[in-house]
């Protein structure tokens, strides 16, 4: 098991960490002239995704937090699917699952403070195993992640033997422990390319696995897992789109389906599509995939204009400032994995992230 079970096994985890780390007092959260003074810089940022109206309910949270994080030597890791008051407010260090976690491995901090979902805070314990890891939400979870279990990759060997096994990071550590290497969309192809083999199982997303078979010559044999956010779009609502505003440019995350791919004039992940707005400059642009990336986009291009057919990632949006705020003061919710599992799946991790090009 990933995580610790039962109210038990929590009080130990959280015992464990307020042993370390002592219980802070918390702090006044009243909108005041210093704190609109300190924040000021970060609401300039984000003033155009970010009603001027709301500002004085997450500016004292975001104050509060990042003197917190000081006094814990903590570090704060946001995807980019986090809100924007998140991912420019209070984290550290922003980007992909990739980016995450070689950061997470670099990081001198004592505490890292995941603001993703679970499976991104179990690959920063993994490659951080002496440092207390948190995630402000337990339960955000991921349905990648819990379309398949370690059972599962045992008996996908057993049907095909000898046949390398690469796990999209969006898996549990009991998922990571039973494969070859691991990889994320930004580096499938190459990982999949790495191992020199003519067949390869990829799971669990059967989308990317798609997308992965039609950038390579190796035979793919792919999970049926899927992304409940990136599924809900169709090729004919990005047609319906494009016919009604004929220069609008579509890019898209390619965990979605094959019929959304086609109509896309970039497919890649996170990063490559964040990158491909800096460096194309679109005038208007429709990034398929999670909803708050495009706010976090926004925020750096604001003469860009986006199109934003709005899918949330439920999971993601358990992670909200109050519970940083819980996290960093209450040293919960503490990542435990099971040193057996954790010394396998570190393996497949870090072949990840040593991938030499």
């Amino acid at each position: 098991m990933t995580y610790l079970q039962g109210p038990e096994a929590e009080t130990f985890a959280r015992a464990e960490a307020c042993d370390r780390f002592p219980v802070l007092a918390m702090p006044d959260l009243t909108y005041t002239p210093e704190v609109a003074d300190a924040t000021a810089p970060i609401y300039a940022k984000v003033r155009h995704v970010i009603p001027a109206i709301e500002w004085p309910a997450f500016a004292p949270m975001i104050h509060a937090i990042n003197r917190l994080k000081a006094e814990r030597n903590a570090v704060i890791l946001a995807h980019n699917y986090q809100t924007p008051e998140i991912f420019h407010g209070v984290a550290d260090i922003v980007g992909d699952s990739l980016q995450l976690a070689q950061e997470a491995a670099k990081s001198d901090a004592e505490v890292i403070v995941q603001c993703g979902v679970h499976f991104m805070a179990e690959t920063s314990k993994l490659l951080c195993p002496d440092k207390v890891v948190l995630i402000p939400d337990a339960r955000a979870g991921c349905s990648l992640a819990a379309s398949i279990k370690g059972a599962d990759v045992r008996r996908l060997r057993e049907a095909y033997p000898g046949v390398p096994v690469v796990a999209y990071v969006n898996t549990s550590a009991d998922v990571k422990a039973e494969v070859d290497i691991c990889c994320t969309s930004s580096n499938a192809v190459e990982v999949v390319e790495s191992l020199g083999a003519e067949r390869v199982i990829f799971l669990p997303d059967q989308y990317l696995a798609k997308w992965v078979a039609s950038q390579t010559d190796v035979e793919i044999i792919a999970w049926h897992g899927a992304c409940e956010v990136h599924e809900r779009f169709s090729g004919a609502e990005l047609s319906a789109y494009r016919e009604a505003d004929p220069g609008l440019k579509i890019i898209a995350h390619p965990e979605c389906p094959p019929d959304v791919l086609a109509e896309a004039d970039f497919t890649g992940s996170t990063a490559k599509m964040i990158k491909w707005v800096a460096d194309e400059h679109p005038e208007k642009v429709l990034m398929v995939t999670e909803c708050s990336m495009a706010d976090n986009v926004a925020a750096e291009a604001p003469d860009v204009e986006f199109v934003r057919p709005c899918n949330l990632c439920p999971h993601m949006k358990r992670i909200q400032l109050p519970k940083i705020l819980d996290s960093l003061l209450f040293m919960k919710e503490e990542v435990v994995i099971d040193p057996l599992i954790a010394a396998k799946a570190r393996r497949s991790v870090e072949r990840m992230v040593n991938l030499k090009s």
